[in-house]
């Protein structure tokens, strides 16, 4: 399977944060990987390839050296969650129809839910003979709508617009006859009955799948191209290492991006401290070691970044605007909502040019606040160097988001290399290579 169609098929099977994970840990167990339960001890090998999970939602995997020692880690960490609406009733009917209630998560652009196929897609929490458990569902039919108000009835719908989501943007569901979701969604589940189903994590998702457009293919288009295009593409590179060095391969992809990754499985949360002392206390390395290889490491911070708009070019930065197909973005930022340095960047840059992997440098205009990432806040508690890259796209956070395809090639590429690469740091801000 070529690499483009297989990180559609990320995408596509991404539906929802618990859905990417189930992804991954599919790939990974299919790779060799062995499942680690954060609820059971941890018996690890050198030589070892171990993942583990958190609250589905988060994934973390990791290739120990052959040597038993670890002089440092190469690590690369994207986020599985994007802007959507999660539902807060399973059902609510009004009048002759049955709509869902639903609350923002993340920051989206609005107008783009309006008339398009919907579906849910997320996890239940049931009840089983021996306990509660989690199932995955999501149903393979178009089942809601978010309908716009005809311009008869609102003729200025073109000259801007202030969303209300808790007005305008609930979807329709059926009528006041329909089956009800939760119905529907206890037998995707395999339940009997519908009071089974004792709590839920379910957003909407849109229906459409990757595809290619342009005259040869040159874009694609898809939901949640942020940021399962960077998720997908650098679990591939880790899945193609071959190398056995004396340091610590990591893969990870974190939930909760979108809305500060202040949670548990999030980068401010624990799950990857918590992991990275569970290998040391399991290896019987030393704290000193420790701090030695996270001084010794380099963390990308991987999470796509703003083309050049076509249409509006004077939105970008004017020699700090990448575009799509331009090769792997490098993101800076005065106040450091980014975590590149010179030092970072310098590195980086030397292995993606022995690489032959183009990169391009993204920067805010002067007179313009952007977003951030989860670098930065992974930082308060891995003190590693580290710098965030990414891949150029259009239209970020729409439903349905625009990319370069032979971006996916180039970012394949310069993940490898980094993680094959054997640089030193002999002392702070020198590195041998």
């Amino acid at each position: 399977m070529d690499r483009i169609q297989s990180v559609f098929d990320f995408i596509n099977a991404g539906v929802s944060p618990w859905h990417a994970t189930a992804e991954a840990a599919d790939r990974l167990q299919a790779a060799g990987y062995c499942c680690l339960q954060e609820c059971a001890p941890w018996d690890l090998v050198p030589g070892g390839r171990y993942y583990t999970t958190r609250n589905g939602s988060a994934v973390l995997a990791f290739r120990l050296p052959k040597a038993g020692r670890i002089d440092g880690w190469r690590m690369v960490l994207s986020h599985g969650d994007a802007p959507s609406w999660r539902v807060k009733n399973l059902d609510l009917h009004q009048g002759a129809y049955s709509k869902l209630e639903t609350e923002g998560y993340g920051g989206m652009i609005m107008g783009s839910w309006l008339d398009r196929p919907l579906t849910v897609a997320g996890r239940v929490v049931v009840r089983t003979p021996g306990g509660i458990e989690t199932r995955l569902v999501c149903p393979d039919q178009d089942l809601l709508v978010i309908p716009s108000v005809a311009i008869h009835f609102d003729r200025s719908t073109n000259d801007g617009r202030k969303w209300n989501p808790q007005v305008d943007l609930q979807p329709l569901y059926g009528t006041e006859n329909s089956s009800s979701l939760r119905e529907l969604l206890a037998s995707e589940a395999g339940l009997f009955q519908a009071t089974d189903i004792l709590s839920w994590d379910l957003s909407l998702t849109p229906r459409q799948k990757a595809v290619r457009v342009g005259p040869a293919g040159e874009f694609f288009m898809s939901p949640r191209i942020d940021d399962l295009e960077c998720a997908g593409s650098s679990l591939l590179a880790f899945l193609e290492l071959e190398a056995e060095e004396d340091v610590l391969a990591v893969w990870g992809m974190l939930d909760s991006e979108e809305v500060g990754s202040s949670t548990r499985q999030g980068a401010q949360g624990s799950f990857l401290p918590d992991t990275l002392s569970r290998i040391w206390d399991a290896l019987g390395l030393s704290r000193q070691s420790y701090y030695q290889a996270a001084a010794n490491s380099l963390i990308l911070s991987a999470d796509n970044g703003h083309a050049v708009h076509p249409n509006h070019p004077e939105k970008s930065d004017p020699e700090n605007g990448p575009v799509l197909n331009g090769g792997v973005v490098v993101k800076v930022n005065a106040s450091q909502k980014y975590t590149t340095d010179a030092v970072s960047a310098a590195l980086f840059g030397e292995i993606c040019r022995q690489a032959e992997v183009p990169l391009q440098r993204f920067a805010n205009r002067a007179d313009m606040p952007g977003g951030s990432t989860l670098g930065n806040l992974q930082g308060h508690t891995v003190s590693s160097p580290m710098l965030d890259i990414g891949l150029a796209q259009l239209a970020m956070h729409s439903a349905v988001e625009t990319a370069g395809t032979e971006d996916i090639g180039h970012f394949c590429r310069a993940v490898r290399a980094f993680y094959q690469s054997t640089f030193h740091f002999s002392r702070d801000g020198a590195c041998r290579m």
